[in-house]
């Protein structure tokens, strides 16, 4: 074990190790801190949660940072909520049973660009009679524009653009874009500065109540972006992150680990052992193991612990078995383990203490250049539809993407964000990798 660590200490010769290694680092810590920040249940509910979760958030709209690459300055979500403190909201008695409601949804739109959605969530109690709202969109140049009159439910919506009447009271273009435009201006321009969108409801029972929430939705949102559930990707990249790390690792130290054991095993007790070993490892070495995990996801279960199962079990009579018993047989001939069988010790001792811990640090190079293929291996699965279905994964997000034809839309952030993190994990683990195999390969140090 001294010699383990006294080699391991030789990877600060090794820049590319060290720099994979900080990757691999700020994988692991992201991936604690994600697990800490937004539990399981959290991670399934925003995601999963529909319109009850994003209702506030635009779609498909760019991350923040592309902002920052643009001259302009591109418009961002805007929420003015009547609940709010700020918000001023006047009730008023104006009869047995009618009350006035009155409120001023006031914001200021500094961008260069049009919103692609202007959305008003209403919200209302009441026992029969429904209240009536009427609306006025107030210009920072002062004009005033008649909206629209409404009799919403108790839960109820409002979408600019799906009003015929005032799209044609407004003219020729998108709602969103003549609201928010310079008068008599072509092109179009969008008018900065504030703008108020008065609200006016009558209530027609004493107990009844009425709120607003104006939503000006933006064209980059978040870190990440959104996709076209209004989903923010940032959520799939945080979480994505801890499942590719784990399945990558337990599944390369699971088969790694159980098929050095096997080797070791059948070396050492030779004979019919051995040969059954042998001829297991042939049988499964002519199986497809990507369409066996693809039979087993369209026909029993898509979780991701019955795929990481399948993995290791189709992969740890592998072709590196093969490998690993043409060292332990060296090693069963080494005089002290001949003197460990002389002096009386068991069978799995001498395997377990003895023949294992002798090739264990030749082996870590090679698990962790597999970690790789196997978080490859996660993806792919995902991207053919095979992915957990509860999980948000990396290669759910491109599965998603291709889908919707994100590429052909434009939407690259969609899939290169992605993609970007599958190749930065594997660039890390493949250099480390390598560079732990000249290490601990003594026929490399002198290359």
């Amino acid at each position: 074990m001294s010699m383990f660590w006294s080699n391991a200490k030789r990877l600060r010769e090794y820049p590319t190790a060290m720099i994979g290694l900080t990757i691999i680092i700020a994988l692991a810590v992201m991936s604690i801190v994600t697990l800490v920040v937004i539990p399981y249940g959290e991670a399934v509910r925003l995601w999963r949660g529909g319109a009850a979760v994003w209702s506030d958030s635009p779609k498909n709209a760019w991350p923040l940072w592309y902002d920052w690459l643009k001259r302009e300055k591109m418009p961002r979500t805007i929420v003015v909520d009547s609940r709010d403190p700020a918000v001023e909201k006047v009730v008023e008695a104006t009869g047995r049973d009618t009350v006035d409601v009155t409120m001023d949804l006031e914001f200021d739109y500094p961008y260069d660009g049009f919103p692609p959605e202007l959305t008003l969530f209403l919200t209302s109690t009441y026992r029969e009679r429904r209240p009536h709202v009427s609306l006025k969109w107030i210009t920072p140049d002062g004009r005033e524009i008649r909206v629209a009159s409404l009799t919403p439910t108790r839960s109820d919506s409002y979408r600019f653009t799906q009003d015929r009447t005032l799209q044609r009271r407004l003219g020729r273009g998108r709602v969103e874009e003549l609201l928010f435009a310079v008068p008599e201006r072509e092109p179009l321009v969008a008018l900065n500065g504030p703008y108020t969108l008065h609200v006016e409801g009558l209530l027609f029972e004493e107990d009844a109540t009425l709120d607003a929430k104006l939503v000006v939705y933006g064209v980059v949102h978040g870190l990440a972006g959104t996709d076209h559930l209004r989903r923010d990707l940032l959520i799939a990249l945080l979480w994505g992150t801890p499942v590719a790390m784990a399945f990558g690792l337990l599944a390369a130290a699971g088969t790694t680990l159980t098929t050095m054991c096997i080797a070791a095993t059948a070396v050492w007790f030779g004979g019919l052992v051995d040969a059954t070993a042998q001829r297991i490892v042939g049988v499964v070495m002519v199986l497809p193991v990507l369409p066996i995990l693809i039979m087993i996801g369209t026909f029993y279960s898509r979780s991701i612990w019955v795929m990481l199962g399948t993995v290791i079990l189709l992969s740890i009579f592998g072709a590196s078995i093969l490998s690993y018993r043409a060292i332990f047989m060296q090693v069963r001939t080494l005089p002290y383990v001949e003197a460990a069988q002389a002096y009386g010790a068991s069978n799995p001792r001498i395997v377990f203490r003895y023949l294992v811990p002798r090739v264990l640090p030749m082996i870590v190079p090679n698990l962790v250049i597999l970690v790789p293929g196997f978080v490859f291996l996660e993806a792919a699965l995902a991207v053919l539809g095979l992915g957990d279905p509860v999980l948000p994964t990396w290669g759910k997000v491109i599965q998603n993407a291709n889908v919707e034809g994100a590429l052909f839309k434009g939407y690259y952030y969609w899939i290169l964000q992605p993609a970007a993190l599958l190749m930065l994990a594997g660039f890390a683990f493949a250099m480390v990798g390598f560079a732990l195999d000249r290490v601990f390969n003594p026929r490399l140090r002198e290359l």
